[in-house]
């Protein structure tokens, strides 16, 4: 499926919601399978672990103030909203997923969990074809999109 072929999932896109909700879900549950390594793997792991946690928080958490207003939770953006580029939009596109993909990532780390690692790397794939989808939206909606998102970052600042 190409990009301009994305699938809308209803009219503000609530099908994308439901299933990023039902893998983050997956995620969390599944680091209750854990661990399934000890010693200074575990220790390191959890270290990391929730770094990362504490950073997708806090990304995630300026990503909800900046919006104000023009906060959705689905992929298809607000009747009159308009284009949030200050604060963490300034880093990044879309800071809410790249915090939920940071602390998928540290929870799996953190509860030294094969399945919730997994489940953090396909919550991550899924939110980059719903990224796709919303900036489709984005783009029709606001003229000066497609600069931004050739400055800005998709997920994480400084590195995708």
């Amino acid at each position: 499926m190409t990009r301009s072929h994305l699938p809308h999932l209803g009219r503000r896109g609530e099908g994308w919601f439901v299933i990023q909700v039902a893998l983050a879900a997956a995620v969390g549950i599944a680091g209750g399978l854990g661990p399934a390594w000890s010693g200074p793997g575990r220790v390191l792991g959890a270290g990391i672990g929730l770094v990362l946690i504490v950073l997708g928080g806090l990304l995630a958490l300026r990503g909800l103030l900046d919006l104000r207003d023009n906060l959705t939770p689905f992929p298809k953006p607000v009747d009159g909203g308009r284009l949030v580029d200050t604060g963490a939009y300034s880093l990044v596109r879309h800071p809410l997923y790249g915090g939920l993909i940071l602390g998928a990532i540290g929870w799996g780390l953190g509860t030294a969990s094969p399945p919730a690692l997994l489940g953090a790397i396909a919550l991550s794939a899924f939110l980059r074809l719903k990224s796709g989808r919303e900036e489709l939206w984005l783009a029709d909606r606001f003229e000066a999109y497609d600069d931004y998102r050739a400055r800005t970052r998709r997920f994480v600042p400084w590195l995708y």
